[in-house]
């Protein structure tokens, strides 16, 4: 199978305490969780989702947030971080894991943060309206027209505004693949990021869930919510599917 170049495929959590997060996502997605060198691969039955991972000590020290991460998948991570460079992006982290391929862990102009990944071992786990799973991923910034010439530059995308303030991303077959959304900083809070959204069957019986496991409503929209988990610092939608 042919895996889809340059648009988001899979997510993972960066988190200070995985015994305390693992229950929060296990009580309101279902999820269960299989540890392997550290990292934790979270399935539905015997489907992938997502993963997640205690945040490593040099980001502890930064004080960087709990995260959801966004990855992008690309024929070659070090030809695009040249490229992302060239184009005003920091290079965080760019190593290769044996046995799974090359990454690099990149933040645009403006500060958000995604992780690009080149090899086959990270299957494609975003669906198109599967409860439980991860369904869109966006950014969430302060100003749009300034990370628009680096996406469309690194990735080849085309970026049009729909409104004032939502912006489509589309890849070179013309397939409409994320959002950019400008939103205030007294909503988003001072960083610029990506943000992943899970499907669920249903809206209320889920948003009960995660204020009873410690989440926190941010944005209540007609189909969808934003919420922080419990930790109040990691973003994530849920919408009804």
């Amino acid at each position: 199978m042919t895996m889809a170049l340059n648009r988001p495929f899979f997510a993972d959590l960066s988190t200070y305490s995985v015994s305390d997060t693992l229950p929060f996502y296990e009580h309101v997605f279902g999820w269960v969780y299989y540890e392997q060198d550290n990292y934790y691969s979270a399935f539905i039955d015997q489907t992938e989702v997502v993963g997640l991972y205690e945040t490593p000590d040099k980001f502890k020290q930064m004080r960087m947030p709990h995260f959801w991460m966004t990855y992008i998948r690309v024929s070659n991570v070090d030809e695009m971080v040249s490229k992302a460079k060239a184009l005003g992006g920091i290079i965080e982290a760019h190593y290769e894991m044996n046995g799974i391929g090359k990454v690099a862990l990149i933040r645009d102009p403006q500060g958000a943060g995604f992780t690009i990944y080149e090899g086959d071992a990270l299957k494609d786990t975003r669906t198109k309206n599967t409860a439980r799973t991860l369904i869109w991923n966006e950014i969430h910034t302060s100003n749009a027209q300034r990370i628009i010439p680096f996406y469309e530059g690194l990735f080849g995308w085309t970026i049009k505004q729909l409104q004032n303030g939502t912006y489509v991303v589309l890849n070179y077959d013309g397939e409409h693949i994320a959002d950019i959304l400008e939103i205030d900083n007294r909503y988003k809070g001072k960083y610029e990021y990506w943000v992943c959204t899970f499907a669920v069957d249903d809206l209320n019986a889920t948003k009960k869930l995660i204020l009873n496991n410690e989440g926190h409503v941010i944005i209540e929209e007609e189909h969808r919510i934003l919420f922080t988990d419990n930790s109040n610092e990691a973003f994530f939608y849920i919408k009804a599917v």
